[in-house]
C-alpha cells in the first residue's frame, strides 16, 4: 500500500512536469524496480488528467456499497440461538432470510465456533 502511495506521487511529479505516460513509465520502473505498478495502472493514474486538474489527493477515492449490515449484533444473537436448536445453517439462512456465507462467518467469526464431528462447537474447548 505504501509503494503504491509513493509512486502515485510520482506520477502526480511527472503529470506536472508535463512528461507524458509513456515517459514516466521507465522513469517509475526503474526507481520502483520489481515492486514497480503495471503500465495499465500507471497509464489510468497518469491519463485521468486529475493530477493535471487540480487534484491534489493521491489517496484512492471511496467505493460505492457500504459495510455489510447482515453480521448485525441482533442477527449474531439470533444465529446463536437458532445453533441450539438446529445445526443446519441453510435452514438458519432461510430463517433470518441471509445468505449462508453469512451465517457461516457468523459462527465461524463471531462466534467462534467450528465444525466437529457435525457438530458446532467452540474452537478452544474446555473440560466442560
Amino acid at each position: 500500500m505504501q509503494r503504491s502511495l509513493e509512486q502515485r506521487m510520482a506520477i502526480k511529479f511527472c503529470v506536472k512536469l508535463e512528461k507524458s505516460a509513456a515517459e514516466t513509465i521507465p522513469i517509475l520502473k526503474k526507481a520502483f524496480g520489481v515492486d514497480c505498478l503495471s503500465d495499465r495502472q500507471i497509464f489510468r493514474w497518469h491519463l485521468r488528467k486529475a493530477f493535471a486538474e487540480g487534484r491534489e489527493d493521491v489517496d484512492d477515492e471511496n467505493r460505492a456499497g457500504g459495510p455489510s449490515t447482515s453480521s448485525s449484533d441482533d442477527n449474531v444473537k439470533c444465529v446463536r440461538d437458532l445453533l441450539n436448536t438446529d445445526r443446519r445453517l441453510r435452514l438458519i439462512s432461510e430463517t433470518l432470510d441471509i445468505t449462508k456465507t453469512i451465517v457461516h462467518e457468523i459462527v465461524s467469526g463471531s462466534l467462534g465456533m467450528r465444525k466437529v464431528c457435525a457438530k458446532l462447537v467452540p474452537k478452544v474447548l474446555t473440560d466442560d
